[in-house]
């Protein structure tokens, strides 16, 4: 059966484009599908400076979302990175393959380091070579597939490179995996700045549309949403970055395409309107079982848990054979208290 992989950073509040662009998939399609897990990547939101009271905080909310998305524990794994140790075991051996030239071609390294060198801030070691420890979440399960968004798949090309490479030296021991996207709304916008992306991080949160916003608040979002000169409501990136995100959105709401969608309309607010109406909808029954997880925490506590022993039981013959590959030698049993003197 095919294997997915993978994950999501806990480093701010779940957006509509979080979900749009990949929870939804997650939950309706891929753990269906395929022996598929899901990650908290909770050790990626170290490589910038954070809170960790805030961190924690913001780990357990992703994870409930994610229950609340529609993944279930039943069918799919869902656990915190951070409580399988096999991902930082791995993360090293891989460091010792990848080269430093790889690290630092990353874009999002260059946007996220001129950024802390913008706020006259230090870059920390992790930041550089994060890439190195999400190949190794990839890698460590054998995984076919990653479904991820546009921003990440220079990522997972550097995961296929590495484990070609540590193949090709040491010995075939890893899955070369594939990156799969979604077919609408993959990179959904910033409704204030159409030409970047509906971030986690964003420090406004004017033009963000977060997953336990009240309706009344995504209300006023979408209705607010920069939108492009002209009257006519046309889909085009280029021309009209604005218009196409709402349409793209509305697209991903309603199951139909952007394209047609733009015929049916002959004003912006008309088209602002029923894509806010759309929004809260399709984000309703996410939010009422978010509430319901709330109320619940041992169960949440129970599935990341089971989540973690899962994954781990799947991840370490892989990353045991790695370093029996490269070359480590293997630990010396304790003998047992029954044998003889």
């Amino acid at each position: 059966m095919t294997r997915v992989f993978s994950g999501i950073q806990p480093t701010g509040h779940l957006t509509l484009g979080n979900y749009l662009g990949a929870m939804r998939r997650w939950a309706e399609v891929d753990q269906h599908r395929a022996d598929s897990l899901f990650c908290v990547v909770d050790l990626h939101a170290l490589t910038v400076d954070h809170d960790p009271a805030r961190l924690r905080r913001l780990s357990r909310q992703t994870a409930t979302l994610l229950l609340a998305a529609g993944l279930d524990p039943e069918v799919c794994t869902l656990f915190l990175q951070s409580h399988v140790d096999e991902h930082t075991r791995l993360s090293y051996l891989l460091e010792c393959v990848a080269t430093d030239g790889e690290m630092r071609r990353m874009i999002q390294y260059k946007e996220k380091a001129a950024k802390q060198r913008e706020r006259g801030g230090s870059l920390r070691l992790s930041l550089l070579t994060y890439p190195v420890l999400m190949a190794a979440d990839i890698l460590a399960y054998g995984t076919d597939e990653v479904p991820v968004g546009v921003d990440q798949t220079q990522h997972v090309e550097l995961a296929r490179d590495v484990a070609v490479r540590f193949n090709q030296r040491y010995g075939h021991t890893f899955v070369v995996p594939r990156t799969t996207l979604p077919p609408v709304a993959a990179r959904v916008m910033n409704l204030q700045d159409p030409t970047r992306k509906m971030g986690k991080s964003d420090e406004s949160g004017t033009g963000v549309v977060y997953l336990l916003d009240e309706p009344d608040t995504v209300r006023k979002k979408v209705l607010r949403a920069v939108t492009d000169s002209g009257r006519e409501v046309v889909y085009d990136r280029a021309a009209q970055p604005g218009l196409a995100n709402l349409l793209d959105i509305l697209a991903a709401c309603t199951g139909g395409s952007p394209e047609s969608l733009a015929a049916g309309y002959d004003s912006y607010g008309a088209l602002k309107k029923d894509t806010a109406e759309a929004v809260v909808e399709v984000l309703r029954p996410v939010r009422d079982r978010h509430r319901e997880l709330c109320a619940d925490p041992a169960y949440v506590e129970g599935v990341l848990r089971e989540g973690a022993e899962k994954a781990r039981a799947l991840a370490r013959p892989t990353v045991d054979a790695a370093y029996r590959a490269i070359g480590l030698l293997a630990p010396v049993a304790e003998p047992s208290p029954s044998a003889a003197p």
